[in-house]
Formats: structure tokens, sequence, C-alpha cells
């Protein structure tokens, strides 16, 4: 039996032959190549201020067009809708009692039907304004940068504007998204083959050396599959050996954008699946403190194994996310002390995104983790700044909750971010019964004084 072969089949299988070629060439020259020797041609970067001046003129445009149409324009809301004096509770109270009582202020303090005012309104500011809950939602733009879900209230304007985001849509998903899964399913296989490579040689320099290069350059191309454009500041900061890097907590990402430039040794909770396979081919080159489940909630367990590792300082500085959860960028949440109980040198890091390009926060009670992949690969791009701060070690005195909040308010203040006393676990739990108590405290002792006050009387 003789085969016919349509000469229309010969010239599809040439075409995809012939296309498969110029993408894998375009991949190894343009981005893998690169990611080996830590190099960049700049196309990211410009590629970042085109998008800049199309987000101006889009913005501009639906400006003009809103006022014309009278429609209203989308305004997201603001960090703060209450304006707050700093005042403490017995001055707030003693000043509602001055406008509404005839008492002497200076007689002997008693309770007055007057000072549930102060704990209504406050309430009500509370619920009207939380400063909490609104660290776990997007932040909002004021300007549309092409992107459907970054702007919930956008208006026909005109034609070349719609045509301009249907052509980005097509960019986004056309090209952009299959190129990123393909660098990201290179990055990762790469990392757990050379990885497990890397790990049947013997301990000593030369697999410390090859451990470091591979994962660096698996890190870059992962990078490059989020196309991020990251801006190193303050490079002779970075951690060294021996130490405890720790920083704010946004993405799981964040662990990409810090180990693309330079290797550190992870800590987390063995996981099964592909996260599974990650984790045991990347402790067979590197170090890396992996726990079970039933040691995770071992705090002396946890302690005694991260101090052991920063006593040894042959192994890279450990990296920590003390929040404990991912907070949307705008502010640093309240840093867990486990952490900075270790007598180790601390290495802050602020992390601060730009939104324009991406929104990086993941908001894990919405969205699964392939879900918000999916997002970061089908946005323009993940721009962001990372700063590395000086060495901070614990002063004399100073206890592990007062150097983690002196760590965590030197990362807000150069990150640009509110620094909260609230724990990041308010997300998915309730109040502490101690932060009612601290008010309950505070009241109290406006009314009966301390203990060395009675005594005095």
């Amino acid at each position: 039996m003789v085969l016919f072969f349509n000469p229309f089949d010969n010239l599809v299988c040439i075409l995809l032959g012939i296309s498969f070629t110029v993408w894998f060439t375009l991949l190894l020259v343009f981005i893998i190549v690169p990611a080996i020797f830590g190099v960049s041609f700049g196309i990211r970067r410009l590629y970042m201020k085109t998008l800049l001046k199309i987000f101006e003129w889009a913005t501009l445009r639906i400006e003009r067009g809103a006022k014309e149409k009278n429609h209203p324009l989308y305004k997201p809301y603001s960090n703060a809708i209450i304006a707050r004096e700093p005042t403490s509770l017995e001055e707030e109270i003693k000043e509602i009692r001055r406008s509404g009582s005839n008492k002497d202020l200076d007689s002997a303090p008693e309770f007055e039907m007057s000072d549930i005012f102060y704990f209504a309104r406050r309430g009500v500011e509370s619920i009207m304004d939380d400063e909490v809950t609104k660290r776990f939602s997007a932040e909002e733009l004021e300007s549309w940068n092409l992107l459907t879900r970054s702007n919930n209230n956008f208006h026909y304007i005109s034609l070349r504007l719609t045509v301009l985001w249907g052509l980005g849509l097509l960019i986004r998903y056309g090209f952009l998204l299959p190129l990123r899964v393909t660098l990201a399913f290179t990055g990762v296989g790469l990392l757990v083959f050379l990885t497990s490579v890397v790990g049947l040689l013997p301990n000593g320099r030369i697999k410390n050396f090859l451990s470091e290069k591979v994962h660096l350059m698996c890190y870059r191309i992962c990078v490059r599959a989020l196309t991020a454009i990251i801006t190193y500041h303050n490079s002779e900061n970075k951690p060294k050996n021996g130490g405890i890097c720790v920083a704010n907590h946004t993405s799981p990402i964040d662990v990409i954008i810090l180990a693309s430039d330079g290797c550190y040794a992870m800590v987390g909770q063995i996981h099964g699946g592909l996260m599974g396979v990650i984790q045991r081919s990347m402790v067979k080159a590197c170090p890396h403190v992996w726990f079970e489940r039933s040691e995770v909630k071992d705090r002396h367990l946890v302690a005694k194994r991260l101090s052991d590792h920063v006593d040894d300082k042959t192994k890279l500085p450990i990296l920590i996310f003390p929040e404990g959860t991912c907070i949307n960028n705008t502010s640093v949440m309240m840093f867990k002390k486990g952490s900075f109980e270790i007598s180790a040198t601390v290495y802050p890091v602020a992390i601060k995104y730009d939104p324009r390009f991406g929104d990086a926060f993941w908001n894990s009670s919405k969205f699964g983790m392939v879900n918000y992949l999916l997002r970061m690969m089908s946005s323009w791009a993940i721009v962001c700044s990372v700063w590395y701060l000086p060495p901070m070690s614990r002063e004399e005195g100073e206890d592990a909750v007062q150097f983690a909040n002196r760590v965590k308010a030197a990362i807000a203040r150069q990150g640009g971010l509110v620094d909260l006393l609230w724990d990041g676990g308010l997300k998915r739990g309730k109040v502490k019964d101690t932060f009612k108590e601290e008010q309950q405290k505070l009241y109290s002792k406006m009314l009966v004084g301390t203990q060395e006050d009675r005594s005095r009387s």
C-alpha cells in the first residue's frame, strides 16, 4: 500500500520545525545564556519605559474622555479616610469630659457615663477605616495600566483606546504568556535536574561553587519568566554566611527576587507533589532547613535547627519572612520574634513593588497558587526595588520583640511602607485577648492609678 503525503502537510511540518527552531534559538540566545552569565541586554528596561509612556497616554485619554462625557473618574480609597490626632486615651477622655461636664477635672478620677463615647467612637472608626483588613486586598491604582482587573469602573472612551487594550490583551496572552510558561518550566526543570546531579558530588568547594552557580542560573531564568525588572541597592550590605536575612513579605516570588542576586538557605515545611520534588533535589546540593509537619510547632526544635545552621559560617545565610503571611506591599506588619531570639547577625532587606505593571500581592484566601502564577505571567511585568540595609544585632538589654520591632521599622522606613504593630495572623484569626486587655489596663490605670500611686496615697 502506497502512502500519499499531501504537500500541504509537508509545508505545515516544515513551518512548525522552523518556528520551533527560531523559538528555541531566541530563548537560548536572549534569555538562558544571559541568565547563566548574569548579564542583561537592557531589553526589559526598554520595554518598561515604553509601557510607562503608553500608560501615561492612556490615562490622559481617559481623563479627557471622562470630562467630555461627564463620567465620574474612579479614585481609589486613600490610606486614611478618617483624620486622627496622635493623642492618648487619657487626653481624649478628659477632652470629652471637659466638653460635657461641669465637674472639676483635677478632682479624684472616677467613672463617668460619657467615657463610653470614647470607646464607641474608636469602634466605629475601626469599622469605617480598618487599617488591618485593607492590607490584605490588592492596592488600587490612580491610573489605568490596560489591565481589566486594575479598574472596575472602566467605560468606553474611544476607538483608539479600545484597540490599544485589545492589542495589549493579544500580546499578553498570545505571546508573553506562552513565553513565560516555557521559561518557568525550563527554570524549574533545570533546577531539579542540575541540583540532583550536583548533589551526587562529595562535599567540598567544588560542590558549593557549582551549587551556587546552578541556583543563580535557574532563579534568573525564573525571574525572566515573570519579566521581572529588579533594581538592587546597596549591594555592599548583602547577607553573608552565618547570618539571617529578613524581609517584608508580599508574594511567594519574593524568594525568586532575592535568590536571583545571591544564594540563600531556605526555611520551610516539607511538602508533597511537585514542591516536594523541588525541595528534595535542592537539599541535595545545598543545606536548606526543611521541617516535617509535626516539627513546625515545636519552637525549641526549630530554634535549635536554625542556631546550628547559623553557627556554621560555611553555610549560606538563612532567608526568613517574619510576618508569616503576605501583605499587599503598602505596609509592614508585626514580625514574629522567633527568628530574632537566635544570637546571629540580622541582615534586613526591604522589597517594594511597582503596582503599575502588575499586582505582585498574593491574596491566598482568594486565589490558589496556580491561578496566582497565571495572573503574574499574564501581567505586563513585575517591577520592584530591593534595598540591602546595614546588618543589625541585638543591643544590650534588648529583648527579641524590641529587636524585631527595630528591624521592622528600618525596613518600613527604607521601603516607604507603613509600620503597623498588628499581627498578620489577623488575616485568618480573631483579635487576641491581650489587645483588649491592653485598653482595659490603660483605662483602669487612668481611674485608679498604678500600684505605686495607690501605695503612696
